[in-house]
């Protein structure tokens, strides 16, 4: 009889502590993986607690409850086999996989490699495995990992491929960045040959805090080639059929595949065998329908991974309705738009706060965007507010010229409004910067940088348009206005005010951020790439001289390889210059 196991891989978007909600999400898909006659079905990376849990883990609580909804979990599995991501507390805590069977914990595997680099912290609460356990699974070998430990060219699912794993299956909380996508795929599809085993890539999908979990899990056969995908940025359950004969097959025309086992010689972990279920389902199993889902692209996924991210982080924290200051410019248009499609346009309130400086151009722009998205726009004045402010402090400004000082009262007036609004009526205030800005410091702390959710804090300038012109696209015409983008940017909080006047141009600037931010490349590497000298060495010193601002800015949502925030780290008071 030809050896066939059919598995489900449970895409789900948990939240952090919410155990109810996540034993319920668990629950629900062993219910409709059952009557599909599933003989295996697998979880994401900590799913009974969500993730990242963080100093959550220090609480005794916390685990007794991840427990308890294992229990729950392991209740109702009658008649399946389950891999689910929890916290195991063998003498130690664990970030840990569940291997359930027929209503009882048959074993449980301890993540061997803790990430602990960019957004990851694992060695500050885990204890690292070392078994690597292969499990016979209605008579095929599967071998069962976590997360990390499949980026390792040599590690666990080496040793269970050469130790009988024809099935390897990784349960994974991998956050998104623009990107990542593809090279993961390329990864799992490189593991998969290399190891002559059919890969399962079980991701968790949902945004938590900054971070945004694309889902998009994958199987990928002995070959290397990709056989079934999970939606992007959706939960799902994907369900297919795993021909292991072909697995064999390969084994035995892959001359590589006999000199594996000299490598087991040289590593420490324990391995062994564990039959759980030694025969096929012998149930009839009902035909399978298409899936045909393919990967997004950019910048329609980055567009999605902000709308998700938006979404669950607004209602994952109770809240419904947020507040935006629409200024009649790009970046306020971009995150209004992107609310408005987490949310839908009821919960979205646009605030319009014009000044003297303010343009009819912008002022108009900011009403087409409301209209174009149909929310609501409050219109509030500050030319009172401000010329207050200005008398108020003309004793203390005695004998000194304007300068940045009146410029950002204008912008603190608008942050006050903006708050007292949430305050009065419970919205969440949006903020409305960009990356380009949170790098440099263009930016006014306790004005524009006031706010509960920066949606784009993470978002070159360069890539706002980028955006804003794809959703156009989707559209079908100009939601955000033509004018919109076209316009030159400007904070206009001075006559004639344009970016480029404290700035330079985005085109040249953001390279150069990506270069000393995300890169961490110095000074003369990124003068040797073309740049011009004084251009990078100003660049740099805006970065160094903003540390202080960035750290009081609200959370963002993570989509470049190295946000601001968990992604980089660096002291406010720091003397050292890159050269």
């Amino acid at each position: 009889m030809r050896r066939r196991l059919r598995l489900g891989m449970a895409q789900i978007n948990t939240t952090v502590g919410d155990f109810a909600s996540n034993t319920r999400k668990i629950l629900d898909a062993i219910a409709a993986a059952r009557p599909q006659g599933v003989d295996l079905i697998t979880f994401p990376e900590l799913a009974i607690c969500g993730y990242p849990p963080e100093d959550l883990l220090f609480k005794p609580q916390f685990i007794q409850q991840n427990l308890q909804s294992l229990n729950e979990v392991i209740a109702a599995s009658t008649g399946l086999t389950l891999v689910v991501g929890f916290v195991d507390t063998k003498d130690d805590i664990y970030n840990a996989a569940a291997i359930i069977h027929d209503g009882r914990l048959v074993d449980v595997y301890h993540k061997i490699f803790l990430p602990n680099y960019g957004v990851f912290d694992e060695n500050r609460y885990f204890r690292a495995g070392n078994r690597c356990p292969v499990y016979t699974i209605a008579g095929v070998g599967v071998g069962i990992n976590i997360c990390e430990d499949i980026w390792y060219e040599a590690g666990p699912a080496t040793v269970q491929s050469a130790n009988g794993a024809e099935l390897i299956i990784n349960i994974n909380a991998s956050p998104y960045h623009f990107g990542k996508s593809k090279f993961r795929e390329r990864m799992i599809a490189t593991r998969a040959s290399d190891n002559v085993a059919i890969f399962a890539y079980n991701n968790l999908v949902g945004g938590q805090d900054e971070l945004v979990f694309d889902g998009n899990s994958m199987i990928v056969d002995e070959t290397g080639r990709l056989i079934a995908r999970g939606k992007q940025f959706e939960e799902d359950l994907i369900i297919a059929d795993i021909d292991i004969e072909s697995v064999f097959r390969a084994r035995l025309h892959d001359p590589r595949w006999r000199k594996e086992t000299t490598f087991l010689k040289e590593q420490e972990w324990q391995v062994n065998r564990l039959i759980i279920s030694d025969a096929p389902s012998a149930s009839p199993k009902s035909v399978l329908p298409e899936r045909s889902i393919t990967a997004g692209d950019l910048p329609g996924e980055t567009y999605s991974a902000l709308v998700l991210g938006t979404r669950d982080y607004i209602h994952k924290n109770g809240l419904e309705k947020v507040a935006i200051g629409l200024s009649g410019g790009v970046d306020s248009s971009l995150v209004a738009a992107i609310a408005a499609d987490a949310l839908g346009n009821t919960n979205v309130i646009g605030v319009a706060m014009p000044s003297r400086y303010s343009s009819p151009g912008s002022i108009a722009d900011a009403e087409l965007m409301a209209h174009n998205l149909n929310i609501k726009l409050l219109t509030i004045p500050i030319e009172k507010v401000f010329q207050a402010y200005l008398e108020l402090l003309t004793p203390a400004f005695e004998e000194t010229k304007p300068n940045v000082a009146e410029e950002n009262i204008q912008a603190r007036i608008r942050g006050n409004i903006l708050m007292a609004l949430s305050n009065k009526f419970g919205w969440l205030v949006l903020n409305t910067g960009n990356k380009s800005e949170m790098a440099t410091g263009y930016t006014t702390l306790y004005g524009d940088m006031a706010g509960g959710f920066a949606i784009i804090k993470d978002v070159p300038k360069t890539m706002v348009y980028t955006l804003a012109k794809y959703r156009n696209s989707v559209a079908g015409y100009n939601l955000i206005p033509s004018t919109v983008i076209t316009k030159e940017p400007s904070a206009e909080l001075r006559p004639g005010q344009k970016d480029s006047d404290s700035l330079p141009p985005y085109e040249l600037l953001d390279p150069i951020l990506t270069a000393y931010v995300e890169e961490d490349k110095s000074i003369e590497q990124i003068i040797n790439m073309g740049f011009e000298a004084n251009l990078v060495k100003r660049t740099a010193h805006l970065v160094d001289t903003s540390e202080y601002k960035r750290r009081q800015s609200p959370p963002g949502i993570k989509i470049t390889a190295r946000a601001f925030g968990r992604d980089r780290r660096l002291p406010i008071t720091n003397r050292f210059k890159s050269g």
